[in-house]
């Protein structure tokens, strides 16, 4: 959720929106940055940060919503005009979160019941059970099946050190400035959004092309020889997504640090 937030907030600001933006790692309300305790902040916070980005200037709000925060009533009376699904996996079970994966889809679901615009991964299992209730209209992607927007061609790049990915969708050809099949997602999700509102394929290219989410495959500069990345992989599935993203690089050598509270 969090890349696909940056990548939506980045192509709108190349296309000259002022966007506000309420995440996993901070609060950003135009040259105000705010750090983050929760990925979705209590009702009331929100609402705070809403009514200082209308005092800012921001046109639009990108912000990740989560299950909890839907659970909680957070997210109650915000009428969100485009919702976005992206995947599901085992890292919000537990005895502070969600009891099981039902649960955990139950409330993400809700999501779909609150916007008018619904955009959704048919690639992942739990697709269909969260759209299963939706009241929006739903615009489906897809990295591997026939879908509203579909990405296809995917290429692995490592151009001096820098890692990314080439691929088309519906025919256009795109690049992202971060490795893996998993950046193809996001950025298949956040190109969905911006062509919803009819924002050029040029502005879109641009922007995916430098694209830097803090934390998250991040390249961290050094005079070293080597490539550093620092990710926020906090439990299995994350640590194994970006290990085996990193390995179809084909890296002489794979060293990893970690410190993994989940």
């Amino acid at each position: 959720k969090t890349t696909t937030t940056y990548m939506v907030k980045s192509i709108l600001e190349n296309a000259g929106y002022k966007v506000g933006l309420i995440g996993t790692i901070e609060a950003i309300i135009g040259n105000k940055i705010i750090p983050a305790s929760n990925t979705t902040p209590e009702s009331y916070v929100v609402q705070e940060y809403f009514h200082e980005m209308v005092e800012a200037g921001c046109d639009c709000v990108v912000m990740e919503v989560s299950s909890q925060g839907l659970m909680l009533h957070r997210t109650a009376g915000i009428p969100f005009e485009i919702g976005i699904f992206t995947n599901l996996g085992r890292d919000h079970i537990g005895p502070k979160e969600h009891k099981d994966m039902a649960e955990y889809a139950h409330y993400k679901s809700l999501l779909f019941q609150k916007c008018c615009f619904g955009i959704g991964n048919i690639d992942d299992p739990y697709y269909r059970e969260i759209f299963k209730d939706a009241s929006c209209q739903v615009c489906t992607y897809s990295c591997r099946q026939k879908a509203d927007v579909q990405a296809s061609d995917i290429m692995l790049v490592n151009r001096n050190g820098q890692l990314g990915t080439f691929f088309k969708v519906n025919g256009e050809e795109y690049a992202v400035s971060a490795p893996g099949e998993f950046s193809v997602y996001n950025a298949v999700a956040a190109i969905t959004v911006c062509r919803h509102y009819g924002i050029d394929q040029e502005i879109i290219r641009k922007a995916l092309k430098t694209i830097r989410v803090p934390g998250r495959v991040e390249v961290i500069d050094n005079d070293r020889g080597y490539l550093l990345l620092i990710d926020y992989a906090h439990n299995a599935m994350s640590m194994e997504n970006i290990l085996t993203t990193l390995r179809e690089y084909n890296p002489n050598r794979l060293i990893c640090m970690f410190g993994a509270g989940g």
